[in-house]
């Protein structure tokens, strides 16, 4: 299979970022792009809303569903997957990309933000992932996907923002469980991480991170395609590194995926 024509993907977080990316790469072949995320109206802070996401897949070849969900709720999400399954008879590919960050120390780290974070992150995983498995366990070839790192347990991927580590694993050890636990059932669960840090419009909201020493978000768009591509049953459990994927598929030459060219490049989190 070299194609996802015709596959419906549940992305969250799809209105912009990498969660759009991804939609884009899919829609250039063809599929099916359900697009779960909050904005419904535009934020001068954050470019992208789930219209203009899902106007952009139109253009890009592919089929959007435009639904805003709060994936902290759990009636909306449920509801929102069955609509998605309903509108396009199935759900193949789930891709659990919205995320919350708050890169601080426990002093500086409120409640609130702490809060926000593992409902988003690891509770939302869960529930996404959860209420869209009666559909995929009807599909052909499925496929989780979360946007999450490699469990590494050295002390300083703690110690700078204990709380955004804590729920940022929470969605990779969704991975090492329900990989396990729908094995049989041939629905692989695997995670995709980027080597090095992203430009998003997140990523240009924290302060000393300059998006020229970034990539843009196609590199993981074009890793997660060549994932998605992959025998479900002969591939899951995986903690995949975008360049990795990439190598593997015959890609050698990156410089097309940095924002300047020649720049160095910083390196993601979480990874030696």
């Amino acid at each position: 299979m070299a194609s996802l024509a015709g596959k419906t993907l549940f992305i969250t977080g799809a209105s912009r970022g990498i969660g759009l990316a991804i939609a884009l790469r899919a829609a250039r072949d063809g599929a099916n792009i359900v697009i779960a995320a909050k904005s419904n109206v535009p934020n001068p802070k954050l470019p992208g809303t789930i219209h203009s996401a899902a106007a952009q897949v139109e253009a890009a070849g592919g089929k959007a569903l435009a639904l805003q969900v709060d994936i902290r709720e759990e009636c909306q999400v449920r509801d929102a997957a069955a609509q998605a399954a309903e509108h396009f008879g199935g759900i193949d590919i789930v891709v659990n990309n919205a995320s919350a960050i708050w890169l601080a120390g426990t002093a500086d780290t409120p409640m609130k933000r702490f809060d926000l974070m593992h409902q988003v992150n690891t509770r939302g995983t869960f529930l996404v992932t959860q209420s869209c498995l009666p559909y995929l366990k009807q599909a052909t070839n499925p496929h989780v996907l979360m946007l999450s790192p490699p469990p590494n347990l050295d002390a300083k991927w703690f110690a700078p923002h204990t709380a955004y580590t804590i729920a940022k694993y929470g969605m990779s050890l969704c991975v090492l469980g329900m990989s396990a636990e729908f094995a049989e059932a041939g629905i692989a669960v695997n995670a995709l991480w980027p080597r090095t840090v992203i430009a998003t419009a997140a990523i240009a909201m924290i302060d000393g991170v300059q998006v020229e020493h970034c990539r843009k978000p196609d590199i993981v768009a074009d890793a997660a395609h060549a994932l998605l591509l992959r025998p479900a049953r002969e591939y899951t459990g995986h903690f995949a590194i975008d360049e990795e994927i990439l190598r593997e598929a015959g890609v050698t030459d990156f410089e097309s995926y940095a924002m300047q060219s020649g720049a160095n490049l910083l390196p993601d989190l979480f990874l030696d």
